[in-house]
C-alpha cells in the first residue's frame, strides 16, 4: 500500500513538474497568438504599426475565427504579416519595408488585396431614386453611365454613415462600401428600401487594387480594350485573363489604377498574373502603405475622418453633392445638410496639418491655437514618405481652417507646432484621356 501511495505521489509530481515546465512556452504561444492578431482600424496612423511589421513576427500564426479573403493563401505564400482588419485576416505588409513599398507604388506599381469591402448589386426600376435617397449621389443622365461616383451614405441627422463608390449600369447599381460598416451599411439599405421597387444582393466577388504609373501596361495585356481610352472612374465588364471582371479606374492611392472585381476562384490567377508581369517592378502591398498613400493623397479614412455625427460640409466634402441635388434634396439629412451649406454655421471643418518641426502626430492627438486654447482633434497623422515631413488631418473649429494658420498639436505632454496645410498633401495622378 504504501508503495502505491509513493508511486502515486511520484507521478502527480512528474506531471506537475511537466505542466510547469511547459508552461511558459504556452502562455507565449498565446501571446504571439492574441498579439499577432490585434486589430488594425488606422494602420500608419497607430503605433502598433511598428510592432506588428517587427522582423521576429511570424506569418505562421494563424488568426483563429477571422474571415479570409479569397487571396489568402497567397498572402500566406509571400510572407505577409496577417493582422485583424474589421474581422479580416489582411496583410499589414509584406516583406519589404512600409517605406519601400511606399515610394515603389508611386513610382512603379502595386497590387492590393481589397475584398473584405463589401460589392453590392441594386436591381430594380426604382434604383436610382432609392440609392439618391441613400446617398448624395447624381446618378441621372447618360454622361453618369458606367461611371463610378464617390459618395456618402447619410443618416436623418446630416451625419455620414459610410464613404463609398457606385456605379450606375443599364440595368443595375454597383456599390463598394467599407468592410468595417458593412453590416451597417447593409442593414441600412434595407431599412429605406420600403415604397422603392428594388432587389438588394450581395456580389461575392473578390476584389484586387492594381495601383501605380505601370497599373496601365500590366493590365493592357490581359483585356481586349484600349486601356488610354478609359477615362478617371470609367468603369465596364471586361474579360480579363480570360474572366469575366468589373473594371473600374480608381482607387485609394492618388495614382492611377485599377480595381478589379473578380470570381473568387480566379482571384489567385489574376493576383499572379499582376505580379508576374515583372515582380522587380510589381509588388504585393499590405494595409499599411495603403494607408500612408491615401493620407498623402488626403483622402478619408471611415472611422477616423469621418463618422456618423460628421457632416459633408464639416469634412469638406460638399463636391460630393451636385447643383442638382443641392436644389432638389431628396437624400437623408438634406434639411441639416442643405441649412449648413446657405448659412455656413457649423461648428468643424476637416482640415490638412503639417508639423514644422520633428515628431509624428497620432490620431487623438488635441490641436491647439497658439494661445494654448483646444479647437480640435487629430483623426489620422503619420510621416510622409515623400514628403520627409509629418502630416495628418484635424477637425478644428472653422476660424482656424485657413490654410497657413500656425496651429500647436498636444501629443500626450508635449506640443509641436504646426500649420494648416492645403489637401492634398501631394497633386494627385489620377489618369486623363
Amino acid at each position: 500500500v504504501c508503495s502505491s501511495l509513493l508511486f502515486s505521489f511520484f507521478l502527480v509530481f512528474l506531471v506537475s513538474l511537466l505542466f510547469l515546465s511547459f508552461l511558459p512556452f504556452f502562455l507565449m504561444m498565446l501571446s504571439l497568438q492574441s498579439f499577432r492578431c490585434l486589430p488594425v482600424s488606422s494602420l500608419v496612423s497607430s503605433s502598433l504599426v511598428s510592432s506588428l511589421t517587427s522582423s521576429w513576427f511570424s506569418s505562421s500564426f494563424p488568426c483563429p475565427s477571422l474571415r479570409e479573403t479569397p487571396l489568402y493563401e497567397e498572402h500566406v505564400k509571400l510572407k505577409g504579416k496577417m493582422v485583424d482588419f474589421a474581422g479580416w485576416s489582411l496583410p499589414v505588409t509584406y516583406q519589404k519595408s512600409l517605406t519601400d513599398s511606399h515610394f515603389h507604388t508611386r513610382t512603379n506599381a502595386s497590387v492590393f488585396d481589397v475584398s473584405h469591402m463589401l460589392q453590392i448589386v441594386i436591381e430594380g426600376k426604382d434604383r436610382i431614386p432609392f440609392i439618391e435617397k441613400a446617398t448624395v449621389a447624381d446618378l441621372q443622365g447618360p454622361s453618369k453611365k458606367q461611371k463610378a461616383t464617390y459618395t456618402l451614405m447619410t443618416n436623418k441627422n446630416g451625419g455620414v454613415i459610410d464613404d463609398c463608390m457606385v456605379t450606375a449600369y443599364h440595368d443595375h447599381l454597383y456599390l463598394v462600401v467599407n468592410a468595417a460598416c458593412a453590416e451597417k451599411d447593409w442593414e441600412h439599405l434595407h431599412s429605406i428600401k420600403e415604397g422603392f421597387d428594388v432587389q438588394i444582393r450581395k456580389l461575392d466577388n473578390a476584389l484586387i487594387a492594381l495601383q501605380g504609373p505601370l497599373a496601365s501596361k500590366v493590365l493592357s495585356p490581359l483585356v481586349s480594350v484600349n486601356l488610354k481610352q478609359m477615362e478617371f472612374l470609367a468603369s465596364h465588364r471586361l474579360i480579363v485573363g480570360g474572366e469575366s471582371c468589373i473594371v473600374t479606374r480608381c482607387g485609394y492611392t492618388g495614382e492611377d489604377g485599377f480595381e478589379i472585381s473578380v470570381p473568387p476562384d480566379s482571384a489567385a490567377d489574376l493576383w499572379n498574373m499582376f505580379l508576374d508581369y515583372d515582380r522587380e517592378k510589381i509588388w504585393p502591398a499590405g494595409l499599411g502603405v495603403r494607408d500612408s498613400l491615401r493620407l498623402e493623397s488626403g483622402l478619408c479614412l471611415y472611422g477616423n475622418d469621418l463618422d456618423d455625427t460628421t457632416t459633408p460640409m464639416e469634412a469638406a466634402l460638399l463636391w460630393t453633392i451636385s447643383k442638382r441635388r443641392r436644389q432638389e434634396g431628396g437624400f437623408l439629412g438634406e434639411e441639416v445638410i442643405l441649412d449648413q451649406i446657405k448659412t455656413k454655421k457649423y461648428q468643424r471643418k476637416r482640415v490638412g496639418i503639417m508639423l514644422k518641426v520633428k515628431g509624428v502626430p497620432r490620431e487623438g492627438a488635441e490641436i491647439l491655437s497658439p494661445d494654448g486654447e483646444v479647437i480640435g482633434n487629430l483623426t489620422s497623422g503619420s510621416f510622409s514618405p515623400v514628403l520627409k515631413q509629418a502630416i495628418g488631418m484635424a477637425y478644428v473649429h472653422p476660424s482656424f481652417s485657413k490654410i497657413g494658420t500656425e496651429l500647436l498639436v498636444r501629443v500626450k505632454n508635449k506640443t509641436f507646432l504646426a500649420e494648416v496645410e492645403k489637401l492634398p498633401f501631394l497633386p494627385t495622378n489620377y489618369y486623363s484621356v
